[in-house]
């Protein structure tokens, strides 16, 4: 299966897209030129796959604007949903992990517009590119770390506490301050909170319920706003 999303390529793209994101941070700006020149720009509209689960890996993304969510399908076919992605990183390193297939699925959570280069190009930027190299495998090391702490939680915590952490975490990855708190900038469903803490859409909804009407949360459709963070710390390490 085909990775999706209509490549375009611009006459040429500006090197201030680059400018502050991690992986490319250390480059210089002819570094920076030479690695644009060969990337095409992708726009995805919300819900549509940008790449699938199994699917042969032929391109590798610098995700510009927009959220995307990685899931994968559980060995009962349901949905677990992995991560989700702020605007800046990469996705879809299969090449990074030695594999030539994808190892999950990553569907754009909003609209989103990316950088898209050929599988065979990531070799070349870290082998040719050790600004890149560096940063790039402190992202992979750093959601392998995610993805390791989720299981411990999935293990030891009870149900509450793991969704706790969950809000925790994706305040941590896109809060902004609003004028109730701190709000969620990706889009957040309760569906989505029930998929990745291993819990129901009723727990859930029930426990939201809870924590809004203790003041420590505003919720509503794909719409998250923390309030009282620390009531949140507290119950995530089980002291509330």
């Amino acid at each position: 299966m085909q990775t999706r999303g209509t490549p375009t390529r611009p006459p040429r793209l500006d090197e201030s897209l680059l400018d502050g994101l991690a992986p490319f941070a250390r480059l210089t700006l002819s570094e920076r030129r030479q690695i644009l020149d060969r990337a095409t720009s992708c726009r995805f509209e919300r819900s549509r796959a940008i790449f699938e689960e199994g699917a042969a890996a032929e391109r590798f993304f610098l995700l510009l604007d927009g959220y995307v969510r990685v899931v994968r399908q559980s060995e009962d076919g349901n949905q677990v949903i992995m991560l989700h992605v702020p605007s800046g990183q990469l996705i879809g390193i299969a090449q990074a992990f030695d594999r030539d297939t994808y190892p999950a699925t990553a569907v754009a959570a909003s609209e989103c517009v990316a950088l898209a280069w050929p599988a065979s190009f990531w070799k070349v930027l870290v082998e040719d590119y050790p600004g890149f190299a560096g940063a790039a495998m402190k992202t992979i090391g750093l959601r392998v770390k995610e993805f390791n702490e989720r299981i411990v939680e999935m293990a030891t915590l009870q149900v509450e506490q793991r969704i706790a952490h969950m809000v925790l975490r994706l305040v941590n990855q896109a809060g902004r301050k609003s004028a109730d708190g701190i709000e969620i900038a990706m889009p957040v469903t309760r569906q989505d909170l029930s998929e990745m803490t291993g819990s129901t859409l009723h727990t859930v909804s029930r426990l939201l319920s809870a924590w809004e009407k203790k003041g420590w949360v505003k919720s509503g459709r794909r719409r998250i706003i923390v309030r009282e963070p620390h009531q949140l710390v507290l119950l995530s390490e089980g002291r509330s």
